[in-house]
Order: C-alpha cells, then structure tokens, then sequence
C-alpha cells in the first residue's frame, strides 16, 4: 500500500468524522429542542475569526475563551472547554482535510502519535467531567498563561526555523517520547490548552522542521477534539447558543485562510494574541480566587 493511497484513507476517515460529528450534534439538538438559530451571528463572527487565526497557526483557545468572555456567550466558566470543543470539531476536522497531504511526513509518526493523542483526550474528557467552577477557571487561567508562555518563545526564538525538510518523522526512542508527549498534549487539550505551539517547540527540539510538524499538528488536534466532543455533548456541559453560528463561521474562516491568506505576516496578531491570552487568563485565575474567598 502506497503512502499517497494512505493519506486517501485518511482523508476519507475524516470525512467520515465530519459526517458523524453532524449527526452527533443535530441528533442531540433535535432530542432535546435546542434552538439553533440562538445569538447565531455572535458565534459566526467568533468561529470566523478564530478558525481563520487557527489554520494561520494562532490558535483557537487563547482567542476564543476571550471573545467567549467579551460576549458573554458562554457565562458558566465550566462550560467553557465542551463548547470550545464542540464549536470548533468540524472546523478543525476541515483543516485537517486540507492541510494532511501539503507536506510530506513519516506515515508511521503521523498516525502513532495521532493516536497517542486521541487517547489522551478520551482520558482528559473522562477526568474533567465533574469538576467544579473554580477548579476549571485555574485551569484554564493557568492554561492560557502557558499558551501566552509558549507563544512568547515562538516569536522570541522562532525555534527551527533553519532546519531543513530532510527528516521526515520521529523513530526509535524518539517517537516514543513523542508518543508519551502527545499523550499528555491531548489530555491538556480536552481542558482547554491549544496543541499546535507546544508540539510545534517539540517537533522543533527533535529537529524537524517545523513545516513537516504542521500535518502532524492538524490530525491531532482533529483527533483529540473528536476524542472529547461525544462526551462532551452526551454530559450536557455545552452551552449551545452560538454554537452553530461558531460551526458554519469555523469553516469559512478555515476556508478563508487556506484559499486568500497562506502568505499573510501575522506577527502582530500574535502579539495580541499574548495579550489577551495572558489578560483572560489572570481574570480566570482572580475570579476563582474571589470565589473561594467569599466561600470562606
């Protein structure tokens, strides 16, 4: 079997996903008379422009937990990382389709560490599912500010930016770190931590370049959100307002940056990004804080 007719198989099994997701969401909606159409341009706008800065490279946690809070669209803090998840699945399921076959990249590497991540994330939606307000603001607050950490040392020493394409993938005693990692990754995911800037600097420290980590970037993140989303929706942890509107927003948004922005500089984004990823997270952090204060 040839590497390009699995990639074919690949890209079918995400389609696939796609398909189940829809049915997963409508079917859900429909049993339970969620109304659809609920503040559905408030999340069109927020899927358009953070699945736009998330196939750029940005990412969607930092930005969508910060329009989430400005808009108040989703008010219980711990609901937060299911809508996350549940309004972003399909447009990251999109941007793996397109992006899976634009780099060359071990096989092997790609799909073991896929994998690693979709377990993590099975694992990480079963840990979180009962945990209070304040225990999921300091872990998103604390997230976020990692997220900022780790977009800081992106733009401060662009690591790997020299390296050539030559090494495809990850063997031996390495991809079994980069098993483990991934692991890890997708459980911190499901609670709301994105994956592409840690596995970026971990692609870039194994000496890859970082263009050949982009694939592998993708499918995790598709297979870690697929991981959790069912769980999340069958817990009743999504706030549905927007939701749709977030979807449909995603996928131009992946579309958009894919078709007319692939060359856009986006380093002042970035910068705010950081901005703002380290603003919602110390609000996340004091307001648990101010909670358990008035427990007491």
């Amino acid at each position: 079997m040839t590497n390009q007719l699995i990639l074919r198989i690949i890209q079918v099994f995400i389609v696939g996903l796609i398909v189940w997701m829809l049915y997963i969401i409508l079917s859900y909606t429909r049993k339970h008379k969620i109304k659809l159409t609920e503040r559905f341009w408030t999340g069109f706008g927020i899927g358009y422009v953070t699945d736009l800065l998330d196939t750029l490279g940005i990412g969607t946690f930092a930005t969508t937990t910060t329009l989430f809070k400005a808009t108040k669209l989703v008010e219980d803090d711990r609901k937060i990382p299911a809508t996350m998840t549940t309004a972003h699945i399909i447009p990251v399921l999109v941007e793996a389709l397109l992006f899976i076959t634009i780099v060359e990249v071990d096989l092997v590497t790609l799909i073991a560490m896929a994998t690693a991540a979709f377990s993590g994330a099975f694992v990480g939606a079963r840990v979180t599912q009962n945990w209070d307000t304040r225990k999921v603001q300091r872990i998103l607050g604390i997230l976020l500010i990692i997220a900022a950490c780790f977009m800081v040392y992106r733009m401060l020493t662009n690591p790997g930016a020299d390296l050539t394409n030559e090494v495809k993938g990850l063997t031996g005693f390495k991809l079994l770190v980069g098993i483990a990692f991934d692991f890890m990754v997708g459980m911190l995911m499901s609670m709301g931590l994105g994956n592409y800037a840690p596995e970026l600097i971990f692609f870039s420290l194994m000496g890859i370049s970082p263009a050949v980590a982009l694939p592998v970037m993708m499918l995790n993140a598709a297979m870690i959100m697929t991981a959790g989303a069912k769980q999340f929706i069958q817990s009743g942890r999504v706030n549905w307002p927007g939701v749709p509107g977030i979807i449909i927003g995603g996928v131009l948004g992946v579309l958009t940056a894919a078709f007319f922005l692939t060359s856009l500089d986006v380093n002042h984004l970035k910068v705010l990004v950081i901005f703002i990823a380290s603003y919602t997270g110390f609000t996340l952090l004091r307001s648990s804080l101010v909670k358990t204060i008035a427990k007491t």
